[in-house]
């Protein structure tokens, strides 16, 4: 497999010269080389898998040139050349291949063996230079235009030299005018580049999704390609299982096996404001070196941040400010990371070493002064709780060791424990196995030394079973009594600074999970390793752990009447448990994210209407977002353009909690390692996108109450002309008072027409004469829009994306529903519904018979300016 690397990373990462082709590209040859190249590229947290897919759909594509040219044209190369020299010029082609070298050198030129200018002169295996330079810049150009590699691109592929300094973008025009007046070819019957394009286009999001495409559809040309690309799909497969917070594939939330004893109802309500709250995300160390950079002075204190700041994101709607890795981290966790690479590197803002606002940021002062300022804006403030686990050397580990999960003797003969000593603290040492240093090895404990006793306990580190131990802390122990009062004791203290507590990994920390990774039934270990040898019965883990944790915090809360928002990380179909039988205020939906992004439609409207059909009240619990700092940015997963919008009006307009990412709005493509103290991709906002969030997305934020609740909300099928169901399109209405709106996004590359007309079913209590208090209902659109079923009655309302205003007969839109015409990754905002009577003339008829279903920008004004027209003649 191969694909372009540029002359920069080539020198920056000193990739070994045998992994390159004469061409330039670098080569995987295996699966080791694959891997061992992306743990060279740290900066971008590249993954085999990944890099692996975008080899192959390169080395595809040249074979599907050569096939082309070995069936329709052997002159392709060369005529496209000659065209190109014709409409734009020898010395303008030659310019861009001049730069293409120097960007992405060859092989030969790169060591040095011949200038730009003589490997240009020459041939390679009987091939002439610049034909072979041309056709790589045609690869190049599909790399960057593909969205699924965006987030390589910038450290690896980059052309915007090419831009800047060649007629790159006027030769890629020519090319596509040249190809499109070629024969046609392959299964598909496409122009060459057309078809080279089509899996990006089809699978913009998705590089597995994209060797799918080609495996099903170029299977008659593609030979022994089809045992690489199942390979292929295998290793992103194992990859996407080893690092995932949940193994596989998201599934579809379905609620058909759930006990009604074990997981009963018991919701808690809310407070007033929650419904309405709007979260952005900042990783606290990398958002203040960003102002600082902005402003030109130096904010590294709660207390700098700028009032502008605040204003802007109260402006834009946000009622809720996120700052991740406030608290006082571990010295341990710091100093590990950076014995690892990064002599930057902060600790971990997940291994906490107490629960104090960290001195580097101001300390109590600065985060009261920050709380005090943001308020006054109406924005509360939310902070991280990590109940799973502590730092590697919090004080806890000294003062209470028994409260750990440890053993007495080391697991493995193998493990050793030779390095420094973490700790700080002169009561205790602290080892990690040495192996970890070495990377081969994240051993599941680390060694623990009483200095005074000289006892010896190797404790675990954190661990969920899904990936590697987290090797900078400690795992608490949930059987003990004493931890989940120290716990609860803990989180109690953080919401007095903070009115919206997010809980990591909160899924852990459930009776069945705990018991599953830490002591599980006999028979049904193998999740932690060495864990097996202390398994339990369920009826034994009972007796340790009788009531949920969690159960236990929220009636605490309750309890003491607090007003702080709980909010669980949960995963593994434990969201709806989460929020309906544990009692927190909202849960993590990362189905949102994940069947949107991979455009699995169908998986997510079927989720909405389980829930629906269960219990509504779930759903205005959940928190979406497209992003968050375990995932990679939402510019890497969804781009800049129809599909990234359209999927954050879902996000801003469906009930539950939005949540932002941090340099989401800005359009940032670094994902900010944990560690960070400061952003290393010199990125400035993009101001289109920025522009285009301020159109289309921050007014439906401030109409968040529109959309925040459940009790109006309907969720509706699409009909196409011929009766089915297209579950591409995503629809639904809400109300709140006088005021309704209806959404529309269609989330594929694809145009559809149909019609909106009723509802799916959706639960409500309702007593009948057979005394059941649930039944299943559906809704039209026209009723649950609040419209009159009158002939003369007319419906007027705005498209906010269109900016234009429509006129429909109320009557239609109760026997027929509404017509809607889609074209790929486009939605519709409807609002500011009003229905007008019509009168002796008839006037709404008529207006509505010219348009014809046109928009206008006012209806009011075509309306007089019409019958003006009208009187006048």
């Amino acid at each position: 497999m191969e694909f372009h690397i540029s002359r920069k990373a080539r020198e920056k990462y000193n990739f070994d010269e045998s992994l390159f082709r004469l061409s330039g590209t670098v080569v995987l040859s295996d699966f080791k080389t694959v891997r061992h190249v992306a743990a060279q590229l740290e900066d971008v947290n590249a993954q085999a898998g990944e890099l692996n897919a975008m080899g192959l759909l390169h080395e595809v594509f040249h074979y599907v040139v050569r096939l082309y040219r070995q069936e329709k044209n052997p002159q392709l190369l060369e005529n496209s050349m000659e065209q190109l020299q014709k409409n734009l010029s020898k010395k303008t082609l030659d310019k861009a291949l001049r730069v293409f070298a120097r960007e992405f050198p060859p092989t030969s030129v790169y060591r040095g063996e011949y200038t730009i200018d003589e490997y240009m002169k020459g041939t390679t295996e009987g091939i002439p230079n610049r034909q072979i330079l041309m056709e790589e810049l045609m690869m190049l150009w599909l790399n960057n235009v593909n969205p699924a590699c965006q987030s390589y691109k910038k450290e690896l592929f980059d052309d915007t030299a090419l831009k800047k300094h060649s007629a790159y973008q006027a030769i890629i025009e020519q090319l596509e005018l040249f190809f499109a007046a070629q024969p046609f070819f392959g299964p598909k019957n496409q122009n060459l580049l057309a078809m080279l394009r089509s899996p990006a286009v089809t699978v913009p999001h998705s590089l597995g999704g994209q060797l799918e495409y080609i495996r099903e559809y170029w299977e008659p040309l593609l030979g022994d390609f089809q045992a690489r690309l199942l390979s292929g799909l295998d290793l992103l497969e194992e990859e996407e299982k080893f690092r995932g917070l949940g193994p596989g594939e998201t599934p579809v939330l379905d609620f058909s096996g759930v006990s009604c004893d074990e997981e009963y109802e018991r919701f808690t309500a809310d407070r007033h404001w929650m419904p309405r709250l709007v979260l952005i995300a900042k990783s606290t160390h990398v958002w203040l070196d960003q102002l600082s950079k902005t402003y030109n002075r130096t904010i590294s204190r709660l207390d700098q941040i700028p009032d502008e700041e605040l204003d802007k994101l109260a402006h834009h709607g946000f009622t809720g400010l996120w700052l991740i890795g406030l608290w006082e981290r571990s010295r341990a966790s710091r100093r590990i990371k950076q014995m690892c690479g990064n002599p930057e590197a902060l600790a971990s803002a997940y291994s906490i070493y107490e629960y104090r606002p960290a001195d580097d940021l101001g300390g109590e002062e600065a985060l009261n002064n920050l709380k005090h300022r943001a308020w006054q804006r109406g924005i509360r403030l939310a902070s991280d709780m990590v109940p799973n686990h502590m730092g590697i050397d919090s004080p806890w580990l000294a003062e209470h060791p028994d409260w750990f999960l440890s053993l007495d003797y080391c697991p493995y003969p193998s493990y050793s424990f030779n390095g420094p000593n973490l700790s700080s603290d002169p009561r205790v040492s602290i080892f990690l196995e040495d192996h970890y240093y070495e990377h081969t090895d994240a051993a599941v404990v680390f060694k623990w030394v009483n200095n005074h006793s000289g006892d010896v306990r190797y404790i675990y580190h954190g661990n969920d079973g899904t990936s590697m131990p987290w090797n900078d802390t400690a795992q608490l122990n949930y059987l003990n009594p004493e931890v989940r009062e120290a716990v609860i004791r803990t989180i109690f203290s953080v919401s007095v600074k903070f009115p919206v507590i997010r809980f990591d990994a909160a899924m852990t920390l459930t009776k069945r999970h705990f018991q599953r990774l830490w002591f599980p039934e006999p028979g049904f270990g193998g999740d932690i390793p060495t864990r097996a040898g202390n398994g339990m019965t369920k009826g034994e883990f009972h007796l340790h752990m009788p009531e949920e944790f969690w159960r236990q915090v929220v009636d605490r809360f309750a309890g003491a009447n607090s007003d702080t928002l709980l909010l669980a990380e949960a995963f593994w179909l434990m969201e709806a448990y989460f929020v309906r039988t544990l009692g927190m205020h909202r849960v993590y939906n990362s189905a949102f994210m994940n069947f949107l992004k991979n455009e699995h439609n169908e998986q997510f409207r079927s989720s909405i209407k389980n829930v629906l059909q269960f219990n509504r009240g779930i759903l205005k619990r959940f928190v979406n977002f497209v992003n968050n700092p375990d995932e990679e940015t939402a510019v890497a997963q969804f781009g800049k353009d129809d599909k990234y919008f359209g999927v954050c009006t879902l996000m801003v307009t469906l009930p539950g909690l939005p949540m932002f990412g941090h340099g989401q709005i800005e359009g940032f493509a670094e994902k900010y390692g944990m560690e960070y103290p400061c952003a290393y991709w010199d990125e400035t906002p993009d101001q289109h996108l920025v522009e285009r969030h301020e159109r289309e997305i921050f007014p439906l934020i401030r109409k968040r109450y529109l959309f925040a609740d459940v009790e109006q909300f309907l969720f509706y099928d699409f009909y196409t002309p011929e009766g089915l169901v297209n579950e591409d399109v995503i629809a639904f209405s809400n109300r709140f008072a006088d005021e309704r709106a209806l959404v529309i996004y269609h989330n594929k590359y694809a145009e559809t027409t149909g019609w909106i007309k009723t509802s799916v079913p959706f639960l409500i209590k309702k007593d009948d004469e057979n005394g059941n208090n649930e039944t299943l209902i559906l809704k039209d659109l026209a009723a649950g829009l609040g419209l009159t079923p009158k002939d003369n009655y007319y419906t007027i309302f705005r498209d906010h994306t269109a900016g234009l205003e429509y006129i429909r007969s109320s009557k239609e839109l109760f026997e027929k529903g509404l017509y809607v015409e889609l074209k790929a990754f486009k939605k519709h905002v409807l609002l500011d519904f009003r229905e007008v009577e019509d009168n002796r003339e008839a006037i709404y008829s008529q207006l509505a018979g010219m348009l014809k279903g046109k928009g206008v920008p006012r209806i009011d004004d075509t309306l007089r300016r019409h019958f003006l027209n009208l009187h006048n003649s």
